[in-house]
């Protein structure tokens, strides 16, 4: 049984995977910068389910409120202030593709060292995550382990992501009040304008 839910997991990871690299190629080749966005917002969605996949509930709830949600408002907001179409300029893609190739080997490269996939002796697994589970049998205040990591054990981490959501919720509230400020005061200007030109013809 476990086998077979392992072979699931991987099975989902794998699909995930392969939707964000399709979703990456089409940012690429999109030159309408409101296919962008959407594309984008849709990659954070399905990185949002790779960090819950891996049980990383936290860091998907992060990805899902900034990435996809704020961040496509923030995004929207300034298309409809510069126009939606991207007009490249001629230039050779030889250095570009160099850089990118190179930076793509060392970072393969630098994976060959890491642990194998979903391995419970991972270094990372022997460090503090079997003090989290043994002291969490004897914390009393949070219903289960998973809040008593997250708001007591690495309380800090997790107000550090409340804190980035409320930011940058309070950024988007600013830009949407100065985008109305600014349309209400053209109006005016455009009503005092015609008040003026109305006046000099009479």
């Amino acid at each position: 049984m476990a086998a077979v839910t392992a072979n699931a997991e991987t099975f989902v990871m794998m699909i995930l995977l392969t939707l964000l690299a399709a979703i990456t190629l089409a940012i690429i080749r999109q030159r309408n910068m409101f296919g962008v966005v959407i594309l984008a917002s849709i990659y954070s969605f399905l990185m949002a389910s790779v960090m819950l996949a891996l049980d990383a509930v936290d860091v998907a709830m992060t990805e899902a409120s900034v990435g996809a949600g704020i961040s496509t408002v923030v995004l929207l907001t300034t298309l409809y202030l510069t126009g939606s179409v991207e007009y490249p300029r001629p230039r050779s893609v030889a250095i570009p593709l160099f850089v990118s190739l190179v930076v793509g080997a060392a970072l393969v490269w630098g994976t060959i060292g890491l642990p194998d996939f979903g391995i419970a002796d991972a270094p990372i697994h022997k460090h503090v995550a079997p003090t989290y589970i043994e002291y969490s049998k004897k914390h009393e205040m949070p219903p289960n382990m998973v809040t008593a990591v997250l708001a007591d054990f690495r309380g800090f981490d997790t107000l550090g992501e409340t804190t980035v959501v409320f930011t940058a919720g309070i950024g988007v509230l600013l830009l949407l009040q100065g985008g109305w400020r600014t349309s209400g005061n053209s109006r005016r200007d455009d009503e005092d304008n015609e008040l003026d030109i109305d006046g000099g013809e009479a």
